[in-house]
């Protein structure tokens, strides 16, 4: 019997065939200024969507609602870990996001400009974005848990000539400074910054003379100035971006006022089921990719409310997640599996109680969803009431590229796979010579054309852009991602590509072996790196954290090792089983396993302004250290 029904495959083959006719078809659905005069140019490895259209991404996201009488329609619910609400609808937004366009150019910003975005999950971090794109400026935000010389890095790329900020974020009962951050990062030669705006949530916050500016006089500096939105062409930018996880010199990711929306509304529509009447929360963080195509741009271009939540998932108690799906009657939530399995540590007692009937799906990207933390979501928690869904995209893309099609029909599930290739996406798995790789055969996973949510280009760096994205294997983008496709055209995903450990004459993808540790009932997150071994090559170093009452032993780490001789064969040979409370991982979930690699083979670990938590490092270095002592003993 096929897996993929008449509807599906007729949508696939579309998009696959006449990409052109596909996307023109799919691009009519929004509103547009002026439609195109061409749909597509290719200028290997650079392209342009809807050439010669004008439109403008917030006028996309604000006015079209209005003018479709929708502006009492709420747009978003601001909610924090400490109890505060807030509500916009469409209108009001509209009058908010004028009056901050109006501002920007009274600041002196204008169309082409770069400005930096330092700031938390708030009302005020969205209002800004949707008034930088409604003037024609660019805004690069950046995740306001980076370091000084990671943010100013970032800034010095943009070449920002203003940096926006808060003095305080709120994150499991602490305010976390942020200003002085800025300040620092400043002073380390971003010569491009002439002014620094801020959000006071303190009224004794210093401020810095010559540079600084409260966010209250800066929406004074509108005065006589206009809000309207800057037609653009569908090719200018919207946005830039750095791709998360790098530990080179940041690279600036760049979507467009005219084929980013289409991209993120059509696979919202495909693969999410978005519409207008749901109310929808992302629970990333606003500097990463999710949190700009679906908290921001995905929900509005639908005319969704979308929830905006500063705070941790786990704070101040396990059932924040559960507690909110109750009071805002979420119809869907988007998630990351390291959510999905911090969840788990904690069990399924902080869900009961909450009435969750409104909800309709839960989707999850970031990381693979492993078969065990899909299975405890899925079957314990929500006992099947709900699909859900995971789905596989990068910072580059936008918005989905593989998933299962739950808003046109939806798929059966294969627990472990990310899905299919969702409609528009033509897309292989390659060996490193360029060869295609048989079903069942681990390949590098690389997308034969562009579509228009794909980033034309890098920030500053086009000559970057065509070495590192399409001549890894000429004439295919290559994603960097180890994967195979089934029988069936479904997707599985082993890690990063140079993440591989090779055991003899073996190769292992880094997420087999830690789904295969979470198949062990005590086992709440799994994260393992390969070191070198005399005899084999590699051997596996695993870190595991345990679930909420469960205790380390020897017993324990010797079953564990059985679990994952069972899961995958005797050639999986793990060298150690270090327990640690945490694993390292940035804020917007990865698994940072080169920090695993470093404290196993006693290197500095590098960069690390993105993590979470830098008690990890010590914790894993601890157990390595504790391990490595019985080994030489």
């Amino acid at each position: 019997m096929e897996v993929i029904n008449p509807v599906i495959k007729n949508k696939l083959k579309e998009g696959t065939e006449n990409p052109e006719s596909f996307w023109d078809q799919a691009a009519r659905e929004l509103p547009w200024l002026k439609t195109w005069d061409q749909v597509f140019e290719y200028d290997y490895p650079t392209f342009n969507w809807f050439i010669g259209a004008k439109t403008n991404l917030s006028y996309m996201c604000i006015d079209h609602h209005i003018n479709q009488g929708r502006g009492g329609h709420t747009a978003f619910i601001y909610a924090n870990e400490l109890g505060q609400r807030e509500q916009i609808t469409y209108a009001q937004l509209k009058r908010a996001v004028e009056k901050a366009a109006a501002a920007l150019r009274g600041l002196g910003i204008g169309k082409g400009d770069r400005l930096t975005i330092y700031m938390p999950n708030t009302l005020e971090t969205v209002i800004l974005m949707l008034a930088t794109v409604r003037i024609g400026a660019i805004h690069s935000v950046v995740f306001a848990g980076f370091g000084a010389p990671a943010l100013a890095d970032r800034i010095k790329a943009s070449g920002s000539k203003a940096v926006f900020s808060t003095d305080i974020a709120y994150r499991k009962g602490s305010e976390v400074q942020l200003k002085s951050i800025v300040d620092d990062a400043i002073d380390l030669g971003c010569d491009s910054v002439e002014r620094q705006v801020v959000l006071k949530r303190h009224a004794e916050t210093p401020m810095r003379e010559g540079i600084d500016i409260s966010w209250q006089d800066f929406l004074l500096l509108g005065e006589g100035h206009s809000g309207n939105y800057e037609p653009m062409e569908a090719n200018d930018p919207a946005y830039i971006l750095a791709t998360s996880g790098t530990t080179a010199t940041p690279k600036l990711a760049v979507h467009t006022h005219g084929g980013y929306p289409v991209g993120v509304y059509s696979q919202g529509k495909w693969c999410f089921g978005l519409n207008h009447d749901d109310i929808w929360w992302a629970t990333s963080d606003l500097g990463w990719a999710v949190g700009h195509s679906y908290i921001v741009y995905g929900p509005l271009l639908f005319g969704a409310t979308s929830i905006v939540y500063e705070g941790a998932l786990d704070h101040p108690g396990p059932d924040v997640f559960w507690k909110l799906s109750e009071e805002f009657s979420l119809t869907g939530i988007f998630t990351s599996p390291t959510a999905v399995r911090l969840l788990m540590k904690f069990g399924e007692e902080p869900a009961k109680g909450f009435d969750i009937s409104a909800l309709k799906r839960i989707v999850c990207a970031g990381e693979v969803l492993n078969p065990p933390a899909w299975e405890w979501l899925q079957k314990r928690v929500l006992e099947d009431r709900i699909p859900v869904i995971d789905n596989w995209w990068q910072t580059e893309t936008g918005a989905p590229v593989i998933g299962n099609p739950y808003g046109i029909s939806m798929l059966p599930q294969k627990p472990g796979s990310a899905g299919i290739p969702l409609p528009g996406m033509d897309l292989a798995v390659m060996t490193p010579e360029g060869q295609l790789c048989e079903p069942g055969e681990k390949g590098i996973l690389v997308l034969k054309h562009p579509f228009p949510n794909l980033t034309p280009t890098l920030w500053g760096e086009p000559a970057r852009y065509g070495t590192d994205y399409w001549e890894r294997i000429h004439g295919v983008y290559f994603t960097g991602d180890l994967a195979e496709l089934d029988e069936d055209g479904y997707v599985w995903f082993s890690g990063r590509a140079d993440e591989v450990i090779k055991i003899a004459a073996h190769r292992i993808g880094t997420i087999e072996v830690e789904s295969a540790f979470l198949r062990h009932d005590d086992v709440a997150e799994a994260g393992v790196t390969g070191r070198p071994d005399d005899l084999r090559g590699e051997v596996i170093s695993s870190f595991i954290v345990l679930k909420e009452g469960r205790k380390a032993s020897d017993n324990l780490r010797k079953a564990l090792i059985e679990t994952v001789r069972t899961e995958l064969g005797p050639f999986a040979v793990i060298g150690e089983v270090n327990f640690v409370k945490m694993l390292p991982k940035t804020r917007s979930g990865k698994i940072m396993r080169r920090v695993l690699k470093a404290v196993t083979l006693n290197t500095d670990p590098g960069d690390i302004t993105t993590i979470e938590d830098e008690g990890s490092v010590d914790e894993a270095r601890l157990a390595w250290q504790e391990i490595k002592g019985e080994i030489e003993r």
